[in-house]
Protein backbone atom coordinates (compact mmCIF):
# COMPACT_ATOMS: atom_id res chain seq x y z
CA UNK A 1 0.00 0.00 0.00
CA UNK A 2 1.22 3.48 -0.88
CA UNK A 3 0.74 6.18 1.74
CA UNK A 4 0.34 9.85 0.86
CA UNK A 5 0.37 11.19 4.44
CA UNK A 6 2.62 10.18 7.32
CA UNK A 7 -0.44 10.25 9.59
CA UNK A 8 -1.74 7.18 7.74
CA UNK A 9 1.41 5.13 8.34
CA UNK A 10 0.70 2.30 10.83
CA UNK A 11 4.15 2.69 12.39
CA UNK A 12 3.65 6.44 12.88
CA UNK A 13 0.26 5.80 14.48
CA UNK A 14 1.81 3.25 16.83
CA UNK A 15 4.60 5.67 17.74
CA UNK A 16 2.18 8.56 18.31
CA UNK A 17 0.01 6.36 20.56
CA UNK A 18 3.09 5.34 22.53
CA UNK A 19 4.18 8.96 23.01
CA UNK A 20 0.73 10.13 24.09
CA UNK A 21 0.32 7.32 26.62
CA UNK A 22 3.84 7.64 28.01
CA UNK A 23 3.56 11.43 28.44
CA UNK A 24 0.33 11.01 30.40
CA UNK A 25 1.78 8.11 32.39
CA UNK A 26 4.88 10.05 33.45
CA UNK A 27 2.60 12.69 35.00
CA UNK A 28 2.37 10.35 38.01
CA UNK A 29 3.82 11.94 41.17
CA UNK A 30 6.39 9.15 41.50
CA UNK A 31 8.36 10.81 38.69
CA UNK A 32 8.85 13.96 40.74
CA UNK A 33 12.34 14.18 42.13
CA UNK A 34 13.70 11.59 39.68
CA UNK A 35 16.03 14.05 38.00
CA UNK A 36 15.76 14.26 34.22
CA UNK A 37 14.12 10.85 33.86
CA UNK A 38 10.62 12.17 33.13
CA UNK A 39 11.61 14.72 30.47
CA UNK A 40 14.16 12.33 28.93
CA UNK A 41 11.54 9.61 28.51
CA UNK A 42 9.01 12.05 27.08
CA UNK A 43 11.49 13.53 24.59
CA UNK A 44 12.63 10.09 23.43
CA UNK A 45 9.06 8.84 22.98
CA UNK A 46 8.03 11.94 21.04
CA UNK A 47 11.18 11.70 18.92
CA UNK A 48 10.03 8.39 17.40
CA UNK A 49 6.90 9.71 15.69
CA UNK A 50 8.48 13.09 14.90
CA UNK A 51 11.43 11.55 13.06
CA UNK A 52 9.16 9.22 11.10
CA UNK A 53 7.11 12.25 10.04
CA UNK A 54 10.12 14.38 9.14
CA UNK A 55 11.76 11.62 7.13
CA UNK A 56 8.53 10.93 5.26
CA UNK A 57 8.10 14.60 4.36
CA UNK A 58 11.69 15.05 3.17
CA UNK A 59 10.92 13.41 -0.16
CA UNK A 60 14.11 11.41 -0.65
CA UNK A 61 14.84 7.79 0.18
CA UNK A 62 18.26 8.51 1.68
CA UNK A 63 16.87 11.13 4.06
CA UNK A 64 13.91 8.94 4.97
CA UNK A 65 16.32 6.14 5.85
CA UNK A 66 18.36 8.53 7.97
CA UNK A 67 15.36 9.60 10.03
CA UNK A 68 14.00 6.06 10.32
CA UNK A 69 17.26 5.01 11.94
CA UNK A 70 17.04 7.97 14.32
CA UNK A 71 13.45 6.98 15.17
CA UNK A 72 14.57 3.41 15.82
CA UNK A 73 17.33 4.71 18.06
CA UNK A 74 14.79 6.75 20.02
CA UNK A 75 12.66 3.63 20.47
CA UNK A 76 15.72 1.94 21.92
CA UNK A 77 16.27 4.92 24.20
CA UNK A 78 12.74 4.60 25.56
CA UNK A 79 13.24 0.88 26.17
CA UNK A 80 16.51 1.59 27.97
CA UNK A 81 14.81 4.12 30.23
CA UNK A 82 12.03 1.67 31.01
CA UNK A 83 14.57 -1.02 31.83
CA UNK A 84 16.38 1.34 34.22
CA UNK A 85 13.09 2.13 35.92
CA UNK A 86 12.46 -1.57 36.46
CA UNK A 87 15.79 -1.84 38.22
CA UNK A 88 15.38 1.19 40.45
CA UNK A 89 15.13 0.36 44.12
CA UNK A 90 12.66 3.20 44.63
CA UNK A 91 10.07 1.27 42.67
CA UNK A 92 8.52 -0.12 45.85
CA UNK A 93 5.12 0.09 47.44
CA UNK A 94 6.29 2.36 50.25
CA UNK A 95 7.91 4.89 47.91
CA UNK A 96 4.93 4.69 45.59
CA UNK A 97 2.27 5.30 48.21
CA UNK A 98 4.35 8.04 49.82
CA UNK A 99 4.60 9.92 46.51
CA UNK A 100 0.90 9.45 45.82
CA UNK A 101 -0.05 10.59 49.31
CA UNK A 102 2.09 13.72 49.17
CA UNK A 103 0.52 14.64 45.83
CA UNK A 104 -3.00 13.96 47.06
CA UNK A 105 -3.43 11.37 44.32
CA UNK A 106 -6.24 9.20 45.66
CA UNK A 107 -6.73 7.13 42.51
CA UNK A 108 -3.11 6.67 41.39
CA UNK A 109 -2.29 3.26 39.87
CA UNK A 110 -0.90 0.59 42.16
CA UNK A 111 2.80 -0.39 41.89
CA UNK A 112 1.87 -3.73 40.33
CA UNK A 113 0.05 -1.87 37.56
CA UNK A 114 3.08 0.41 37.22
CA UNK A 115 5.37 -2.54 36.53
CA UNK A 116 2.83 -4.03 34.13
CA UNK A 117 2.70 -0.73 32.25
CA UNK A 118 6.48 -0.74 31.88
CA UNK A 119 6.25 -4.18 30.29
CA UNK A 120 3.50 -3.01 27.93
CA UNK A 121 5.52 0.03 26.86
CA UNK A 122 8.59 -2.10 26.20
CA UNK A 123 6.53 -4.43 24.01
CA UNK A 124 5.17 -1.46 22.05
CA UNK A 125 8.70 -0.12 21.53
CA UNK A 126 9.91 -3.49 20.28
CA UNK A 127 7.02 -3.72 17.81
CA UNK A 128 7.76 -0.22 16.51
CA UNK A 129 11.45 -1.06 16.16
CA UNK A 130 10.62 -4.17 14.13
CA UNK A 131 8.37 -2.16 11.80
CA UNK A 132 11.04 0.49 11.31
CA UNK A 133 13.68 -2.18 10.66
CA UNK A 134 11.52 -3.86 8.03
CA UNK A 135 10.70 -0.56 6.35
CA UNK A 136 14.35 0.50 6.28
CA UNK A 137 15.38 -2.83 4.77
CA UNK A 138 12.80 -2.49 2.00
CA UNK A 139 14.09 1.01 1.21
CA UNK A 140 17.66 -0.27 1.01
CA UNK A 141 16.60 -2.49 -1.89
CA UNK A 142 14.73 0.30 -3.70
CA UNK A 143 16.12 1.77 -6.91
CA UNK A 144 14.04 4.94 -6.49
CA UNK A 145 15.72 7.88 -4.76
CA UNK A 146 12.41 9.26 -3.52
CA UNK A 147 9.48 11.34 -4.72
CA UNK A 148 11.59 14.50 -4.75
CA UNK A 149 13.88 12.99 -7.40
CA UNK A 150 11.16 11.77 -9.75
CA UNK A 151 10.68 13.65 -13.01
CA UNK A 152 7.67 13.08 -15.25
CA UNK A 153 9.25 10.17 -17.11
CA UNK A 154 10.64 8.34 -14.10
CA UNK A 155 7.44 8.98 -12.14
CA UNK A 156 5.40 7.40 -14.93
CA UNK A 157 7.76 4.41 -15.05
CA UNK A 158 7.63 4.09 -11.28
CA UNK A 159 3.84 4.24 -11.17
CA UNK A 160 3.55 1.68 -13.99
CA UNK A 161 5.81 -0.68 -12.09
CA UNK A 162 3.75 -0.15 -8.95
CA UNK A 163 0.59 -1.02 -10.86
CA UNK A 164 2.22 -4.13 -12.33
CA UNK A 165 3.36 -5.27 -8.93
CA UNK A 166 -0.08 -4.64 -7.45
CA UNK A 167 -1.70 -6.58 -10.31
CA UNK A 168 0.75 -9.45 -9.87
CA UNK A 169 0.02 -9.61 -6.15
CA UNK A 170 -3.70 -9.70 -6.86
CA UNK A 171 -3.18 -12.39 -9.49
CA UNK A 172 -1.06 -14.47 -7.12
CA UNK A 173 -3.70 -14.14 -4.41
CA UNK A 174 -6.42 -15.24 -6.85
CA UNK A 175 -4.38 -18.24 -8.00
CA UNK A 176 -3.70 -19.22 -4.41
CA UNK A 177 -7.40 -19.00 -3.60
CA UNK A 178 -8.25 -21.18 -6.62
CA UNK A 179 -5.58 -23.69 -5.63
CA UNK A 180 -6.97 -23.98 -2.12
CA UNK A 181 -10.49 -24.32 -3.50
CA UNK A 182 -9.37 -27.08 -5.86
CA UNK A 183 -7.60 -28.90 -3.05
CA UNK A 184 -10.74 -28.71 -0.94
CA UNK A 185 -12.81 -30.13 -3.80
CA UNK A 186 -10.35 -32.98 -4.32
CA UNK A 187 -10.34 -33.73 -0.62
CA UNK A 188 -14.11 -33.80 -0.61
CA UNK A 189 -14.11 -36.17 -3.60
CA UNK A 190 -11.64 -38.46 -1.83
CA UNK A 191 -13.79 -38.52 1.28
CA UNK A 192 -16.90 -39.31 -0.78
CA UNK A 193 -15.05 -42.13 -2.56
CA UNK A 194 -13.77 -43.53 0.73
CA UNK A 195 -17.27 -43.47 2.18
CA UNK A 196 -18.64 -45.19 -0.94
CA UNK A 197 -16.07 -47.96 -0.59
CA UNK A 198 -16.87 -48.42 3.09
CA UNK A 199 -20.56 -48.67 2.25
CA UNK A 200 -19.84 -51.29 -0.43
CA UNK A 201 -17.67 -53.29 1.96
CA UNK A 202 -20.41 -53.13 4.57
CA UNK A 203 -22.99 -54.41 2.09
CA UNK A 204 -20.62 -57.21 1.03
CA UNK A 205 -20.07 -58.32 4.63
CA UNK A 206 -23.79 -58.38 5.37
CA UNK A 207 -24.46 -60.35 2.17
CA UNK A 208 -21.79 -62.89 3.07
Amino acid sequence: MRYERFEDLPVWQAAADLAAKLILWTAHPWFRGQGDLKSQMQRAALSISNNIAEGFERGSTSELLHFLYIARGSAGEVRSGLEVMQRMEKLTKSAWFQAASEAGCEYCPQPEHFKSQISDFKTQCENISRQLYGWANSLQDSDIDGQRHLNDKTRQTYEQRQRREAFQKKLDATNEELRKKREAELQQQREVEQQRRRDQEGVARRSG
